[in-house]
């Protein structure tokens, strides 16, 4: 362990925004393991929208937080989030900044350790972001009128950087085209095992025998659509969608008998639904693809969008199958195939061993003591 001389070095963590559950999250909890005496620095935080642990951490926010409909939403403070980093200065030997847009423009004392999840969606992939061409919408022409400036401020916050890592092959690549940066690859680690305790779901308490599973935000590039759709009429199979987001009213508005919606779940009652679960379905372009290594670390296989980083974490015909394009026809014959198959439980868990948290900790651990290195 590098040491600064007189003290011990100080190890922050910025992040774009603590207002949801989501993977991204969860690397942020995981890294608070790796450096439990962490601050996090973030612009917006609502304890009651994520994962509760938080609670025990020290969390400083931005004067944004003040506002409570921007913690509620907080794509609703897009245009002043560049503003709200730059007023959020980071008093660290080290700042490991997890990055989907925001983070990595914090500024900070000493040295900035990028993890990126992703360019900004909203910036480099507006149409996948959106569910739909910019033009077509008001919020889109919105930002499209926004975009040249954010562009700017973007790729500045990117070049502060002492160091970038990224959590798939796929966001390395995207990283390259829009900052011009070699980023080393480092994959994050699952959050959910099946090593933890486990709490039945009333709502599907019914189907415990066994039925499909999508765990997603409810948002139009995560094409839970086309999965729901891919299910009705569909004989003799079942769907469980877990999430929310703006497309839940209208999700619900048209779900099938055979498919039924859950959200708000615990830990302990996402390992009831993975461990009861037949398969995972990934129908998106993820950037890493978390949830196929959580589906398997309980022995469950994955049908995934041939794409992103599930080209990472899922091994074709070993831990899933692929489909090659997102549409119910495809998903359908997806179901139909694996349904066939019968899966080598245990190998998929030694895939998912890969993916550990330990691993995750010895490399954030070498990368911030070699910058520390630097420093001194």
């Amino acid at each position: 362990m590098v040491v600064m001389t007189g003290r011990r070095p100080r190890v922050a963590i910025a992040h774009d925004y603590l207002t949801q559950r989501g993977g991204a999250e969860r690397v942020i909890l995981a890294m608070l393991r790796a450096f439990p005496d962490a601050t996090v620095h973030t612009t917006l935080y609502d304890p009651a929208a994520t994962y509760p642990e938080f609670r025990e951490a020290r969390v400083v926010t931005s004067p944004l937080n003040r506002i409570p409909p921007l913690r509620q939403d907080h794509r609703l403070a897009l245009p002043l989030l560049p503003g709200a980093i730059n007023r959020l200065p980071v008093d660290a030997d080290v700042v490991i900044a997890s990055s989907s847009g925001w983070a990595h423009g914090v500024p900070t004392t000493g040295r900035k350790l990028v993890y990126c999840h992703a360019p900004a969606k909203w910036l480099y992939q507006p149409a996948a972001y959106l569910g739909h061409q910019p033009s077509a919408s008001i919020k889109g022409r919105a930002l499209q009128t926004m975009t040249p400036w954010l562009r700017r401020w973007d790729r500045l916050a990117a070049a502060s950087a002492d160091r970038y890592l990224v959590n798939s092959t796929v966001v390395r690549d995207r990283v390259k085209a829009a900052y011009g940066i070699d980023a080393a690859i480092a994959f994050p680690p699952f959050g959910v095992g099946d090593d933890g305790p486990q709490r039945e779901v009333e709502e599907v308490a019914d189907w415990r025998d066994g039925y499909h599973l999508v765990v997603s935000r409810l948002l139009p590039y995560k094409n839970v659509t086309e999965a729901i759709a891919a299910f009705r009429d569909l004989p003799g199979q079942r769907l469980v969608v877990v999430g929310h987001g703006p497309l839940e009213s209208d999700l619900r508005a048209a779900f099938p008998s055979n498919v039924r919606l859950v959200n708000g779940l615990d830990d302990a009652s996402l390992r009831w639904v993975y461990a009861h679960a037949t398969a995972l379905i990934a129908p998106s372009i993820e950037d890493f693809g978390l949830t196929p290594l959580e589906a398997g670390a309980f022995g469950k296989p994955t049908l995934a969008l041939r794409g992103g980083g599930y080209l990472d974490t899922v091994v074709e015909d070993v831990t899933g199958v692929f489909f090659d394009v997102p549409t119910p026809g495809a998903i359908r014959s997806a179901v139909l195939a694996a349904s066939l198959r019968r899966w080598d439980d245990e190998a998929i868990r030694k895939h998912v061993d890969q993916f550990s948290e330990p691993r995750f900790h010895e490399r954030l651990t070498a990368e911030v003591e070699s910058l520390l290195a630097q420093r001194r």
